[in-house]
């Protein structure tokens, strides 16, 4: 039987090809875009086999997608008990820093759940408490626009506690207008890096003295479109573009974690400094157009699983400083945690140490490592 062209196929038959060809080129794609994010040790099998088998039609993806990834079934349930110990959770009265606050408090820590905003801090730390936690939640006011509320937070602190275990580096703004901080920073520069960085610097002599303390920063996926921009890096002389002024900001908390852990290690302190992304989780900081809210309803994952890479980079006992951790799931969108890697330019040393120098000189803070 003579083939046919496209052209004498009936309409049925020309959309059911192509149809057939849609779904095996989204299959392959899916298949070879996650095989490329994993690493090796997340992988059944050798990446370079598993590359070669998505050449063959639909059966290569569809083999790999179902049998060649590696999971992970860690969850809130294996967080060691946590009694005695005490945490800095930054933006803890929604989304991920929320879920992160109630798992920890569940667990027996004493979580400081610092906010920007003390009513709102009070009505979440209530909704905790009412969970008969064993650990305890206190609200502090902290807002990492202004590094006068920095400064201000972190002597309140040393006042009140003398150790800090864990500080959660979670708070942050995306793609908002743009704006400035207290200090003229750009929003997202300055909120989700410059005032971690001078809190981070703020605590760090606290997190030494209690031994066996971590830094965990909350990263993003966008970090892989971010570029550093350390010339303009507050969007000063360029047009403001907020989706790159994201990526930029997520960019910068890897930068900052890895280098924080070299110049850990270089003192010789035990301290860990560990990055966490969520994957795509329904936390409310992708706005509420009609747009964002159907593509969290349809694609998101509910925010406590979106807590669990910061929960595990926090808590769980095999974390080594300097590491990165996301969801295990196709693309890295969701799923439990395991961990992951970033880019290239995330560890790009010399931008590290470059950004390192901006940081300081723009917060006036210097670190103690």
């Amino acid at each position: 039987m003579p083939i046919k062209r496209l052209a004498d196929l009936s309409a049925p038959q020309k959309i059911a090809l192509i149809t057939a060809g849609l779904a095996q080129a989204g299959l392959f794609a899916a298949a070879w875009g996650d095989l490329s994010l994993r690493r090796p040790d997340a992988v059944r099998g050798r990446k370079g086999a598993w590359r070669a088998g998505l050449f063959v039609n639909t059966l290569g993806p569809l083999a790999y997608l179902a049998r060649g990834r590696r999971g992970s079934a860690w969850t809130e349930a294996d967080v060691p008990d946590q009694t005695g110990r005490v945490v800095v959770v930054t933006g803890a009265n929604s989304g991920l820093g929320l879920e992160t606050a109630r798992v920890l408090a569940l667990r027996g820590a004493t979580v400081i759940m610092a906010c920007r905003s003390e009513q709102k801090a009070q009505k979440a730390a209530a909704g905790i408490r009412a969970l008969h936690p064993k650990g305890e939640v206190v609200p502090m006011t902290l807002d990492l626009g202004d590094l006068n509320s920095v400064k201000a937070f972190a002597d309140a602190f040393r006042a009140r506690y003398d150790r800090l275990d864990i500080l959660v580096n979670n708070a942050g703004i995306m793609i908002p207008p743009l704006g400035r901080t207290a200090q003229g920073f750009e929003t997202q520069f300055g909120v989700n890096h410059l005032g971690h960085f001078a809190l981070s610097a703020a605590l760090l002599p606290l997190l030494e003295r209690t031994g066996g303390a971590r830094v965990v920063t909350v990263s993003s996926f966008a970090h892989r479109f971010g570029e550093l921009n350390l010339a303009d890096a507050n969007w000063h002389a360029r047009p403001y573009a907020p989706m790159p002024a994201y990526g930029q900001s997520k960019l910068a908390n890897l930068l900052f974690t890895y280098e924080l852990q070299r110049r850990l290690n270089a003192a010789g302190k035990n301290v860990l400094a560990v990055a966490a992304h969520p994957g795509w989780a329904a936390t409310g900081l992708q706005g509420d157009s009609r747009g964002s809210t159907l593509a969290n309803r349809l694609f998101a994952q509910p925010q406590a699983t979106g807590a669990l890479p910061t929960l595990y980079a926090a808590t769980a006992p095999d974390v080594t400083g300097g590491a990165y951790y996301g969801p295990s799931g196709l693309l890295q969108l969701g799923g439990n945690p395991q961990r992951v890697d970033s880019n290239a330019r995330s560890h790009d040393t010399q931008d590290a140490a470059n950004l390192w120098a901006l940081s300081e000189r723009l917060t006036g803070v210097t670190f103690p490592v």
